[in-house]
């Protein structure tokens, strides 16, 4: 079993919601993968992100680190290659890291209203 699906299956395991699984390898050289999921409450965010954890040492893939336990909000969990956002609703809709991470910079668009100058009234 591939790690994204070790991931996957252990958010699964505990009822995480709306997982999305994002290809970043194009905007990011220090990860490939990005995992969003949404828990229901503090202790279900920290129940994924521990779940996530312990599954994927026991395959023996130990995380290279986890933030956020302590509030619960949103919980990181880095595998390298994969990084995990655990989150609640809020936070998810807050963040819209799906927004984020497959938008383009502002800065790099064509075109535009060059050359011209707002009204002030």
């Amino acid at each position: 079993m591939d790690l994204q699906q070790a991931v996957i299956n252990a958010l699964e395991d505990l009822k995480g919601q709306d997982i999305v699984c994002m290809d970043v390898t194009e905007l990011s050289d220090v990860m490939d993968t990005l995992v969003i999921v949404t828990g229901t409450s503090n202790r279900h965010v920290k129940s994924l992100a521990n779940n996530v954890v312990l599954d994927l040492k026991k395959a023996g893939e130990p995380p290279i680190g986890v933030e956020g336990l302590e509030t619960g909000d949103w919980v990181l969990v880095d595998f390298g290659s994969i990084v995990v956002h655990v989150m609640l609703e809020q936070s998810r809709r807050f963040y819209d890291l799906e927004k984020l991470w497959s938008m383009e910079p502002a800065g790099r668009q064509e075109g535009g209203d060059e050359g011209t100058e707002p009204e002030l009234n």
